[in-house]
């Protein structure tokens, strides 16, 4: 009974043990929550729906809503810091691939907030609004080069007079609704995005369209005058149709496209020549738009006097399949037209293959009767697309599934073939509406970005690939697409890109490990290169080169104590410790690179991994990531380094840094030497004259030691302190600092003290413009020697 007894005792303890460490799992669970599940929202939320969600939670949890609740501080605290995250494309690429460690360098984020009234009236302030689609950078360029006319709003949320117009905007976009789109960006959010385009006052209307320099609105704010400035800009026209005209207009040169027609007369109602523009813009291309004076063309008319009516192509004025509208809304009305008009192509399997393999496609791929998730405005396609020769069409999958499956498409999508046969495509992955598909057609066939499965997925070829591992939930992987799309075009014939769909090819993407999307790797031949870079174009090129040309050396623990420890007496080194899963890191790398092109040949520069080579840096004692060192020439001790403790981390400030501890290859000149010297002597000579409390001078110093350097032995470089010898800066003519003045010798026994200007600061052209100069003078003197 007692060994039973002490059984039990024993059992309900070790239960209890295992409840504890059960409640203290979760505990550590709930202490580090998913962002998303903070928020509410899917990990494919959109900016807008991450937006909408932490408003909602905003208005709920506020403390000033709660002032009761002692938590209530520190709980909106964590909602803000996830909004805060997940908000920014390249902080929330980093969640998703470190999580919360990858952001450690931002751990303060989050901390500030504002009032609960700034959530209730000033954020977001077009979220809700359908008509109003509120654009990121990330969407903008795609949307104002789609071909549509883009009306947008440059706005920020603390700005009384955005507030001020936000009604007038609202109903504006109603009633230009499927004529033009109306966006709004939100410069409190963009800043980087409104800066760029300009934007020095809230809020700022401009007009985009194709082929035109954007035009800035400053008339009244008011919705009669808002409509009167778009509307100058809407190309289409309305033709006045009669007897002199009417055969020959509808009958035979546009027997191939449908009529509108506003028959118009003394009584009853006919729609106003606004209407009518309104109509021929939400259709152009698509229907011709006209108007009839019944009074003047009676025998025309017959009896159809103050009625709109549609004519399909090759129809007459009685024929019976035509519609007439009751409705004078130009909306209304559209909604019908478009609805009659043919729905896209649909390709037999022979014909789809005949046709990809010698024209570019824009094609819908459904499964059945998928017409509930096909919008009428999307008939539009083949006109925005007609210049980039672009046909659209429709293709059912379940007339040959194997088809489908073999372009690995299972669901219904759209797809871009860009004219080199069926394997040469990508797919949308972004919203089917109107101008993200003709954005995504118009990049995609210009580009060279193609789609990989197992088949074509890249191997031990000799030319390098850069693959796309993503998913198509994630939305800084939809961001970076057209990023690979533009690098593609830069680098044509040095690299292929490639995307892979890892929610597909799942396999693959374990056999490359992959764990975050998007993940970008460079595959040549056996060597395999992570990108870590912001998401543009820009620094995808400079990686590639990079790549191509090294301009950071990559240390072990041998090259490091090799390379650096036992460094030869002129040598310098910098060198970046850095971990991969560190933010700021990452940061620094594209501008690291950037800055040992710029001192290739002056100055070695390295990176260590701290993460693969963590003996070698516990070892050199690096304390935090990044941490940048500079190992200097000609020092007693090859362990001794000055640390970088620098406030900005750009290519220029960690270049000028570095320069700063080269060996002066210039001379200071004195009044003396300089008449002994530079006037008198028989060398070329270039100068920089400065002020030691010129900021500009001190930043183009080490620029100048860099010029020095490249022309050494060539043409002698000098320095003439004007503040210590202002005379003679006066009498060479100096009017600002710095001033960059060449010398070269002629053969005469005095040069001209004014010597000559050179107009600019960078050291390669100031050497380049040297080297020419100098060799327009030997042509002279070869001349003369001829002579």
């Amino acid at each position: 009974m007692q060994d039973i007894t002490a059984g039990s005792r024993s059992f309900t303890v070790k239960r209890a043990i295992v409840c504890l460490i059960l409640i203290f799992l979760a505990v550590l669970v709930c202490s580090d929550q998913d962002y998303y599940n903070l928020l509410g929202v899917s990990k494919d939320a959109s900016s807008r729906e991450i937006r909408q969600a932490f408003k909602k939670l905003a208005l709920k949890l506020h403390p000033d809503k709660n002032p009761h609740d002692p938590d209530a501080h520190d709980n909106f605290l964590k909602v803000n810091r996830a909004y805060e995250v997940l908000k920014d494309e390249d902080l929330r690429k980093k969640y998703d691939k470190y999580g919360e460690k990858g952001l450690e360098d931002q751990q303060q984020g989050g901390g500030h907030y504002e009032s609960w009234n700034f959530y209730r009236y000033d954020f977001g302030i077009y979220d809700d609004d359908l008509e109003i689609v509120t654009l990121d950078r990330g969407e903008f360029d795609g949307a104002i080069n789609s071909g549509e006319l883009w009306f947008i709003n440059f706005y920020s949320p603390r700005c009384s007079h955005c507030h001020d117009l936000a009604p007038t905007w609202r109903e504006f976009a109603k009633e230009m609704e499927g004529l033009i789109r109306i966006g709004a960006v939100n410069c409190g959010d963009d800043r980087m995005l409104c800066r760029s385009q300009g934007i020095n006052s809230y809020p700022s209307l401009y007009i985009f369209k194709t082929g035109m320099n954007p035009l800035k609105f400053y008339g009244q704010r008011t919705t009669e005058d808002l409509s009167d400035f778009a509307m100058q800009y809407v190309s289409s026209t309305v033709t006045e149709l009669w007897t002199g005209n009417f055969q020959r207009l509808m009958e035979t040169e546009h027997a191939s496209v449908g009529w509108l027609i506003t028959f118009c007369s003394d009584t009853g109602d006919c729609l106003s020549s606004q209407t009518r523009l309104k109509l021929a813009g939400m259709l152009e291309g698509l229907v011709r738009v006209g108007w009839m004076d019944c009074t003047r063309q009676a025998n025309l008319c017959e009896n159809k006097e103050s009625t709109t009516a549609y004519f399909p192509p090759g129809a007459t004025l009685n024929d019976k399949f035509v519609l007439v509208f009751e409705s004078l809304d130009a909306k209304e009305i559209y909604r019908e037209v478009i609805n009659l008009l043919p729905d896209l192509e649909f390709l037999s399997e022979e014909a789809l293959k005949d046709r990809l393999a010698h024209h570019r496609w824009l094609l819908f791929f459904t499964y059945g009767n998928d017409e509930q998730h096909f919008l009428p405005e999307l008939k539009k396609l083949n006109v925005l697309l007609h210049n980039e020769h672009v046909q659209v069409g429709r293709f059912d999958c379940q007339s040959n599934p194997s088809l489908c499956r073999n372009l690995y498409i299972h669901k219904p999508c759209v797809a871009a073939f860009k004219g080199n046969g069926i394997n040469s495509y990508e797919i949308h992955h972004g919203k089917v509406n109107l101008y993200e598909l003709v954005a995504f057609a118009k990049e995609s066939v210009n580009s060279h970005v193609v789609t990989l499965g197992p088949d074509n997925f890249p191997g031990n070829q000799m030319e390098p690939w850069l693959v796309d591992f993503f998913a198509p939930w994630c939305p800084p992987c939809r961001a970076l697409l057209p990023e690979l799309r533009k690098a593609s075009k830069r680098l044509f014939g040095q690299v292929r890109f490639g995307t892979l769909d890892c929610t597909i090819h799942e396999g693959l993407c374990n056999m490359h490990n992959i764990r975050a999307y998007p993940t970008t790797v460079v595959f040549n031949q056996s060597f395999i290169y992570e990108y870590e870079g912001h998401h543009n174009a820009e620094q995808i090129q400079e990686f590639i080169e990079d790549l191509q040309n090294p301009s950071v050396i990559t240390l072990t623990t041998e090259t490091f104590k090799e390379l650096v420890k036992l460094r030869k007496k002129d040598e310098i080194w910098v060198v970046d410790f850095y971990a991969p899963w560190c933010g700021p890191c990452q940061a620094l790398m594209p501008e690291w690179k950037r800055m040992a092109r710029q001192i290739s040949g002056m100055i070695n520069v390295g990176s260590v991994d701290c993460q693969k080579y963590s003996y070698l840096c516990n070892q050199e004692h690096v304390q935090a990531y990044p941490e940048i060192r500079l190992y200097a020439a000609n020092l007693g001790s090859p362990n001794q380094y000055f640390q970088y403790n620098g406030w900005h981390r750009d290519s220029h400030s960690l270049k000028t840094w570095a320069l700063g501890y080269l060996p002066k290859v210039s001379i200071d000149l004195t009044p003396e030497s300089f008449n002994e010297k530079v006037l008198a002597g028989k060398d070329h000579w270039v100068l920089d004259f400065y002020a030691p409390w010129c900021g500009p001078c001190q930043s183009f110093a080490p620029d100048f030691e860099r010029l020095a350097r490249m022309v050494k032995g060539k043409v002698k470089a000098g320095k003439v302190d004007c503040q210590a010898h202002g005379i003679l800066c006066q009498s060479t003519a100096i009017r600002a600092y710095p001033t960059v003045k060449f010398y070269p010798f002629r053969g005469l026994k005095k040069k001209d003290i004014t010597g000559e200007l050179v107009d600019t600061r960078d050291p390669q052209q100031i050497a380049q413009i040297i080297t020419e100069r100098l060799e327009t003078i030997n042509k002279k003197s070869n001349k003369k020697d001829e002579l």
